[in-house]
């Protein structure tokens, strides 16, 4: 297993927009405006290429959103590997670069499909059940 960070507009960038429009977006109808990408910029961009795959299977991205906190977004495991670990993997990983770089808590909207994933490695929901892209979701977070 390769997790690794990769740098907007490289070639493994758009690997991992290829992943998570096919898990996040399509299924629901959406595709990624100019706009949405442009948040990426200047977020850590995290990855897992497994080994002996030759694409990028779970990917995740990290926004700082002061010198203490970062949200974890855009989470997303291929769905042909789903269930196999790399989630864990891909959480685990975005932890370790969150502590890495000073963050003390993460925070995230997690759909409420996948609330009880998180939940396994102690995020706590706060507050109330809202909708985003149209779908039902938490937030959660976890100090680290």
């Amino acid at each position: 297993m390769h997790p690794q960070i990769i740098k907007y507009g490289s070639p493994e960038y758009d690997e991992m927009l290829v992943l998570r429009t096919k898990i996040l977006r399509e299924p629901l109808g959406l595709t990624f405006s100019r706009e949405d990408l442009e948040k990426d910029k200047d977020d850590f961009l995290l990855a897992i290429r497994p080994s002996g795959n030759q694409r990028i299977a779970a990917c995740c991205i990290l926004t700082p959103l002061d010198n203490k906190t970062g949200k974890l977004r855009q989470m997303a495991v291929d769905d042909t590997v789903q269930k196999s670990g790399l989630g864990t993997a891909m959480l685990a990983f975005a932890e370790y670069v969150a502590a890495k770089e000073g963050f003390e808590k993460i925070t995230l909207h997690a759909r409420k499909v996948a609330a009880g994933f998180y939940k396994k490695y102690d995020y706590k929901i706060v507050g109330d059940e809202f909708t985003e892209v149209g779908i039902p979701h938490y937030e959660m977070e976890k100090e680290i």
